[in-house]
């Protein structure tokens, strides 16, 4: 397709944005709502397939039923010049991975501000009986303003349904950041998109994933049955208790992560306000030359002017308080000598 090719008669591509194994994604201007969308196109060989097709549209119908902030909005889907295609929302800015390439590691606030949204995104997803299966770099989008959009929901579950010769190749497209069960072959669950967003934080933390091999098939067995560095071990920064949740986050086992990622996001944002009152927060994002100081540092209590702070005397009296307690208590006192005359009106003593 060239940059002047018509889509569906509505959607006149302008550029490429990005080209993968599967499909090119493009810039687009929708000609009858009059703005910008993104389309996906997928390469010709999976869209010849009518049972794929057909999972296709299943599953892209279930894509766009998802309204969220943190969810990458599907428009429209179709078939047009032997070519499927998914119509998006357009997200301005870049992909995690091209941070990825500009940063060394992310601060540990940015690690977790991206990551709760990444969450808070997926976690709807997950409510509505959804899992990515496909959770990565590539796939997180985030804006100027630092808002996180997840895409492709839907499409590696689509592409679940090709013929099991060619599912290791393409479904399993992504072997650093799939979870063991995925390696194993063994249908995915909202843990499995637990164990990927653990994958992208430990690298977003220690500048490294925490398995490289030179094959997918080794990557898979090292996905299924080794353990990762301890990640302090590579940035001594990182907290303790941090490591800890990141450490349950790459469970081997499902049952032993946190199941879902509205769990894991809630998990992070309450680390996160525990620390907000001793921690300083470092800028958001920066694209230039990455700082290694430390994330965060003691936070001050505030001071007077001198310096010195100012502490309560404990012979200071509450003046008012006590002037109200004393007229409480004559109020009170002067009602007794009245109760015990309606008191003895009523009931004159006996002679």
């Amino acid at each position: 397709m060239t940059e002047t090719t018509l889509i569906n008669d509505r959607y006149r591509i302008e550029n490429t944005l990005g080209k993968g194994g599967m499909a090119v994604v493009y810039q687009a201007r929708d000609l009858t709502l009059e703005r910008n969308v993104a389309i996906k196109v997928l390469r010709q060989k999976y869209s010849t397939d009518p049972a794929f097709r057909q999972h296709f549209h299943q599953e892209a119908k279930a894509a766009a039923n998802l309204s969220h902030p943190n969810i990458v909005t599907v428009y429209d889907f179709g078939f047009d010049a032997e070519r499927l295609f998914i119509i998006m929302e357009y997200v301005p800015g870049k992909d995690l991975n091209q941070l990825q390439d500009e940063i060394e590691r992310f601060e540990i606030h940015q690690t977790l501000t991206l990551m709760g949204q990444t969450c808070a995104g997926v976690g709807y997803a997950h409510r509505a009986g959804l899992v990515h299966c496909d959770i990565k770099p590539q796939n997180l989008l985030i804006t100027p303003d630092q808002r996180l959009k997840v895409v492709d929901f839907g499409i590696a579950r689509a592409l679940a349904s090709i013929n099991p010769g060619e599912k290791a190749d393409i479904v399993w497209g992504s072997p650093h950041y799939f979870s063991p069960e995925q390696a194993a072959g063994i249908a995915p669950s909202p843990a499995s998109d637990v164990y990927s967003i653990g994958i992208i934080m430990y690298e977003m933390l220690t500048g490294q994933p925490p398995f490289t091999a030179s094959t997918s098939i080794e990557l898979a067995r090292m996905q299924r049955e080794v353990l990762p560095q301890a990640p302090r071990e590579l940035n001594p920064e990182i907290p303790p208790e941090l490591e800890q949740i990141l450490i349950k986050v790459l469970s081997k086992e499902p049952a032993a992560r946190y199941r879902t990622a509205d769990q894991l996001g809630r998990v992070l944002m309450a680390y996160q306000q525990d620390t907000k009152g001793t921690r300083q927060k470092p800028p958001l994002i920066t694209t230039g030359t990455h700082s290694s100081t430390a994330a965060t540092q003691p936070f001050e209590s505030p001071t007077t002017p001198e310096g010195i702070q100012k502490k309560s005397n404990p012979l200071d009296l509450d003046w008012i308080t006590i002037l109200l307690a004393l007229l409480t208590l004559i109020a009170v006192g002067g009602l007794v000598p009245f109760f015990l005359w309606v008191f003895f009106v009523y009931n004159p003593p006996i002679r």
